[in-house]
């Protein structure tokens, strides 16, 4: 087992206030970690190989990811939007090619690489990616705008609040008067930016709003106000409230999950989407909302879901970016929900993996993509990032 693994596991036992003291059951090579839920004591365990395993394939991952940043400390990745059960270019943003060429890249992909070395306890110019941490850093805040948006090739408000995270992690890790500049700019954007509705949607200071965008916002104001970065506390009660709203409540089809939209074209359809209902779980959670009586039935969907999802979308944005967020949803929630939850995506994603340490993302943003969130799922455990910690 690597030292960082050991180190992480060391630090989770001890926040449970308790230290394995022998094999009383199972094989002495068991591992347990803690994955309490409220009022729940199951704990999630894998065994010391299988968390090996994870730890030495988003290591190869990291590796392939270190390969492919660009000289100018950005990821690639095709800048664009869903439609339906495809993912469609945006008219105005740089193509992947354009991004190489001019140097740019695709700032959320970017980000989210960056989270992803982070969660290895990788920090900016320390440890093996310390440099390609540092040179992400760089990257993000040369493309702050003056009022506070972070956008590169024409991305938009997910971007945005993927890097408001990213910067907000980095500084909670390591500081850095140029990170808290451009990370209060960036958190005063999306202050600014929310609407009447409460929430957010594709471009700052739209009158729309939709749950994915509104959660991407809502979990970047939760980093950032956690490291003591002032978010108003009014900001974060409207757009709970809103993610609230968005609960399909009764007997109604879709009973306990949530809408895309409340609003406007497309409101109030849809109800079963695996991302949308991961990522309004993982919101709630995130901002200490758990009513266990209206969380049950979303949690029940997600699990259901999971296997058409990694069988029919294995390769598909719907993939990875509904287990990005049912993976904190889950490990939120802990207990043996999150067990049985993890205990099926890690082998599927050891088993996705390609032999030069990638994933495939054939729909949706790219490869970096789909690795960098590949290797945030694996080491989600390790809890290095504080996003990913309860």
């Amino acid at each position: 087992m690597s030292l960082a693994t050991s180190l992480a596991l060391v630090a989770l036992l001890a926040q449970a206030g308790e230290r394995d003291q022998g094999p009383t059951s199972g094989p002495p090579s068991r591992t347990t970690t803690d994955a309490a839920a409220p009022g729940d004591g199951s704990r999630l365990e894998l065994a010391a190989e299988a968390l090996k395993r994870c730890s030495d394939a988003a290591a190869r991952g990291l590796t392939w990811l270190a390969a492919k940043q660009t000289d100018s400390g950005a990821f690639t990745g095709v800048v664009g939007h869903k439609i339906q059960n495809d993912y469609v270019e945006l008219t105005n943003a740089l193509s992947v090619g354009e991004q190489r060429a001019q140097g740019h890249g695709h700032l959320g992909v970017s980000a989210l690489c960056g989270m992803a070395f982070l969660a290895a306890g990788q920090l900016p110019d320390r440890g093996q990616h310390g440099r390609a941490v540092q040179r992400t850093i760089s990257y993000v805040i040369a493309h702050a705008e003056e009022n506070g948006f972070l956008t590169d090739a024409g991305t938009r408000m997910y971007s945005h609040a993927f890097a408001t995270l990213f910067l907000a992690e980095v500084y909670g890790m390591a500081g850095g008067a140029q990170c808290k500049l451009a990370l209060e700019r960036a958190v005063n954007l999306i202050v600014d930016s929310q609407n009447q509705q409460g929430g957010w949607r594709y471009n700052p200071f739209d009158r729309e709003t939709d749950l994915s965008v509104t959660v991407c916002q809502l979990q970047a104001l939760r980093a950032a106000r956690n490291i003591g970065i002032k978010v108003p506390e009014d900001t974060v009660e409207r757009a709970v409230a809103y993610v609230q709203k968005s609960q399909v409540r009764g007997r109604r089809r879709g009973g306990g999950q949530f809408y895309y939209k409340i609003q406007g074209r497309g409101a109030y359809d849809k109800p079963d989407e695996y991302a949308i209902n991961a990522a309004a779980l993982t919101a709630l959670a995130s901002a200490g909302v758990y009513d266990k009586a209206l969380h049950e039935p979303t949690l029940d969907f997600l699990e259901r879901e999971y296997g058409d999802v990694a069988d029919y979308y294995g390769r598909h944005y719907f993939f990875w970016y509904g287990n990005y967020y049912a993976c904190q949803a889950f490990f939120q929630t802990g207990g043996s929900r999150f067990r049985r939850y993890y205990e099926r995506l890690y082998p599927d994603l050891l088993a996705m993996q390609r032999p030069d340490g990638s994933w495939a993302n054939t729909t949706g943003p790219g490869d970096e993509f789909s690795t960098a969130i590949a290797c945030l799922l694996l080491q989600l455990p390790q809890q290095y990032l504080p996003i990913f910690q309860r």
